[in-house]
């Protein structure tokens, strides 16, 4: 079963699901059309990889995306795109037990496509946590996700029949859980437009106004709390609440301009520090483009290096593991079809190995077909890039990721910003480049 979402609801999937008391995975993908970039810099410059540019209709942007385990048309287990351990950590403040993860290895369990699952197994196995600690989380995570994806209107889904997630620790029924959270999903409806999305995160700008008018206990709450880094989802895990309650608490305060909302900032949330940071050393980020297209990689190269990343092409997508593990990017562009190994096998292989569970692997592909994608993220791809793309697309991904880069590199204090950028369009990738 598959399709977009203008197509069938999430809804009517779910019910499909347990109508046909089906086992197996549902992803869900979110999609929107990019905003055209117009001006002189190169990263707004129509400059296809793959082949020459032509003038195209916009493409639908892959975004977020989320995985929903069944058993036997109940829900086992929901996830969302992020790969790391932070919600987990989250819903470990309750219980005192956020750093319990530092030490932890991830068990032997088949946890690839959830990662976070695998290692709330292993804390229920060193008894960390509880059985029915570890249900009221689990519990609370597809809650979470399912608030999320009764939200969504663009975007595609695919469901695959496959082995249960093991072992189970819980299960949920569909439709009282459903009824619940559309309930949820409709009153949240009310607060647009002063609170917009469970990431925004409060700041208190009346300290006194807000002081006269909470208890002492929730002020000091708040006031911990609001310091425009926390997010009114993370404050809904700490305080053990879904996020309707917390957007009702929060909601005159922000009404009246007590408390105001804002993002979180992009950078703070997903780019890593360098290890040279600490030392004031600015750091260059390393990236790996595994290719067999030589033009596609020394392009990808030559962008990225007069940019201030730090890149290697790889042709060969056998001697790749090895020069992956020798140089440890900090973040890997793939292709998919490839001879003898394949991108699928590849991103597989690095997610077995503890060293590139998070690393952001992007894969590269000429097909755009949703089957595709599912793939790649089943195999524990971080995202997906459809060829050709243009430069802007590329770089927004690596800032996306690992950050923007602002490194002059001594070679090109003698270039012209201009010339580079001419010499760049005039570039023909279908012809190998000159090493």
């Amino acid at each position: 079963m598959q399709g977009t979402l203008n197509e069938i609801d999430i809804r009517s999937i779910l019910q499909l699901i347990e109508l046909g008391q089906r086992t197996g995975e549902l992803l869900v993908e979110a999609y929107s059309f990019p905003i055209n970039n117009t001006g002189g810099d190169l990263s707004s410059k129509p400059f296809a990889f793959g082949r020459p540019y032509q003038e195209t209709k916009p493409k639908r942007r892959s975004g977020p995306f989320w995985f929903v385990f069944f058993l036997n048309g109940k829900i086992a287990y929901a996830s969302d795109s992020e790969r790391s351990l932070s919600r987990l950590r989250d819903y470990l403040r309750r219980y005192k037990a956020n750093t319990a993860l530092d030490h932890l290895e991830l068990p032997s369990i088949d946890s690839i496509n959830a990662p976070e699952y695998g290692y709330l197994w292993a804390l229920l196995e060193k008894h960390i946590l509880t059985p029915a600690q570890g249900r009221s989380i689990i519990q609370s995570m597809i809650r979470e996700t399912l608030f999320d994806l009764l939200s969504l209107h663009n975007g595609y889904f695919v469901f695959e029949v496959s082995p249960a997630l093991a072992p189970q620790l819980t299960t949920l029924e569909i439709a009282p859980l459903v009824t619940k959270i559309m309930k949820q999903v409709q009153e949240w409806k009310q607060f647009h437009p002063h609170i917009q999305s469970p990431n925004q995160c409060p700041v208190i700008t009346d300290m006194v106004q807000l002081r006269a008018a909470l208890p002492e206990t929730a002020f000091k709450t708040l006031r911990q709390w609001a310091d425009g880094k926390t997010s009114l989802r993370q404050l809904s895990r700490y305080l053990n609440r879904d996020i309707l309650t917390v957007a009702k608490a929060i909601y005159p305060y922000v009404r009246k301009g007590w408390v105001q909302l804002v993002s979180a900032t992009a950078h703070e949330a997903s780019t890593p520090r360098w290890d040279g940071e600490a030392k004031g050393i600015p750091q260059v980020p390393r990236i790996v483009c595994i290719d067999d297209d030589m033009a596609i990689g020394k392009t990808v190269e030559y962008i990225l290096q007069a940019k201030g990343y730090e890149v290697t092409a790889i042709r060969d997508p056998v001697q790749a593991l090895t020069l992956v593990f020798q140089s440890k990017p900090d973040l890997i562009l793939c292709d998919l079809a490839m001879p003898e190994l394949d991108g699928y096998e590849i991103c597989g292989m690095l997610r077995q190995s503890t060293a590139f569970r998070q690393t952001p692997i992007i894969m590269l592909t000429g097909k755009d077909g949703f089957i595709d994608r599912v793939r790649a993220r089943m195999v524990g791809s971080t995202d997906y890039l459809t060829k050709p793309f243009g430069a802007s697309e590329l770089l927004m991904l690596l800032e996306k990721y690992i950050g923007w880069v602002d490194i002059k590199k001594s070679q090109d204090e003698n270039s012209s910003p201009v010339g580079l950028n001419q010499e760049i369009e005039q570039t023909d990738i279908t012809k190998p480049a000159s090493a």
